[in-house]
């Protein structure tokens, strides 16, 4: 870009690019919104609302599902699936383990017809838009029984929206619904379902997509305008259900992946493989964090693992910077907010570390009742909001001490994560849609 010649003239430009970062700032376009990390920089978000307090609107939505909604200025998206009747003779795909077979005690709904939908909202009324159906009939394997079908969040670029539903397929719709594209390739989830969602990167959706022992794993890049595949690359890692993230290093984008086996960083326009270090060693379900230099990647199960890693150029043995084996959940990501790194295990209890370091700053810290969680927290105005399976949300102060600043509800239970947008907070519920706080500009 050509530099101003003139004050006028750099001053035009300054007032562009400081309105088109609030603009990129107020949508929420993916899982944990602008760049994977579950953090708004908005201000004006509320932090209480009850069930009778504070909701803009609520919305039936015809479906379930643990896919969190996203929002683009006027739009708000979000997947739902229906289960239908036992279907004579279906059944998941096979599964081996050491080569015997096996069937998680877990799995289930492999025997069902199922229908999943794609609905678009109005951000300000909550009316349905569109409610559109990608997919209708058996599936090809199973899910874990507190686990959903409509379980990745989908992406959009403020044209398209894509939404991921594992084996039955990806899906493009334009803006009025119209469905553009599919791409549908058949692959086994160890019968518990499918987790990553989508990312985009330039002309591309990308999709990490690792199955039962890895034989056949891989990350795949489509254009996002014609469905076709780009680039695949062979991943030698075993099933895993975590987003890739996308980080700047070394003057290059990567795109970051969890796994089992390997952590390993990808060139997002070709595929190609360029750094990795040994894997988390655990289901790798948790989505990597990025700040401070360094690519922070966990898990929860069957070990807790944190393992800070400098991106970029970097020799093997300078990769990791740190470890650390305490304070993660089994299924929730956790959160980098502002000078600190928030751990939070499945039943509330938070961690606070240094994220440079691995410094603890406390360990122990507890929500005011006994609580269960499995969406993902988000941070905004000096806040880490916490909602559990009971659809309460426990306002986490940001610092280095534990303090619980306030407690709200929406009345319903919550598995997913929350989203942030125009300033309000968009909660979905087991059955319904919440939108928080007052209509944008009021």
């Amino acid at each position: 870009m050509c530099r101003p010649c003139s004050v006028v003239l750099s001053g035009l430009v300054l007032v562009f690019s400081v309105s088109a970062a609030r603009v990129a700032a107020e949508n929420w376009p993916q899982w944990r919104g602008p760049g994977g990390q579950g953090v708004s920089t908005e201000e004006q978000v509320p932090t209480a609302w009850a069930p009778d307090r504070n909701i803009a609107w609520k919305t039936e939505l015809p479906g379930s599902g643990h896919s969190s909604p996203i929002v683009w200025d006027d739009r708000v998206f979000v997947t739902a699936v229906n289960e239908g009747d036992v279907v004579p003779g279906a059944k998941a795909v096979p599964h081996t383990v050491d080569g015997k077979e096996f069937i998680h005690p877990d799995t289930t709904a492999a025997d069902k017809k199922h229908t999943f939908r794609v609905l678009a909202l109005d951000a300000k009324s909550g009316k349905i838009l569109w409610d559109k159906v990608a997919y209708e009939g058996t599936v090809y394997d199973g899910r874990h029984r507190r686990s959903s079908f409509a379980g990745p969040t989908p992406v959009t670029d403020g044209t398209m929206v894509y939404a991921y539903f594992g084996p039955e397929g990806l899906y493009a719709f334009d803006y009025s619904g119209k469905q553009v594209w599919n791409a549908v390739e058949k692959f086994p989830t160890l019968g518990l379902g499918t987790g990553t969602s989508p990312v985009l990167y330039e002309k591309l959706v990308i999709i990490q997509r690792d199955e039962d022992n890895g034989e056949k794993s891989v990350v795949v890049a489509y254009d996002k305008a014609s469905g076709k595949e780009v680039w695949r690359s062979k991943r030698d890692v075993q099933i895993s259900w975590g987003t890739p993230v996308l980080v700047s290093a070394s003057g290059r984008m990567e795109l970051v992946t969890n796994g089992t086996e390997a952590i390993i960083a990808y060139d997002p326009a070709t595929g190609k493989e360029l750094w990795r270090t040994p894997g988390v060693q655990s289901n790798a379900i948790h989505t990597p964090l990025v700040g401070k230099g360094l690519v922070i990647v966990t898990a929860g199960f069957p070990a807790k693992r944190v393992i800070a890693i400098r991106p970029g150029q970097v020799p093997d043995d300078k990769r990791v910077a740190w470890e650390y084996s305490k304070g993660t959940g089994y299924v929730i990501s956790n959160i980098l907010y502002g000078d600190y790194l928030y751990l939070l295990t499945d039943n509330g209890i938070v961690t606070c570390l240094n994220p440079e370091t691995g410094e603890v700053k406390y360990e122990g810290g507890r929500v005011p009742v006994p609580a269960r969680f499995m969406g993902s927290p988000v941070a905004f105005a000096g806040h880490v909001a916490l909602t559990s399976e009971d659809g309460d949300t426990y306002m986490l102060k940001a610092g280095p001490s534990h303090q619980i600043v306030g407690t709200n509800s929406v009345g319903e239970p919550v598995y997913s994560s929350p989203a942030i947008a125009n300033g309000r907070i968009y909660i979905r519920g087991e059955k319904h849609l919440f939108a928080i706080g007052g209509v944008s500009g009021d």
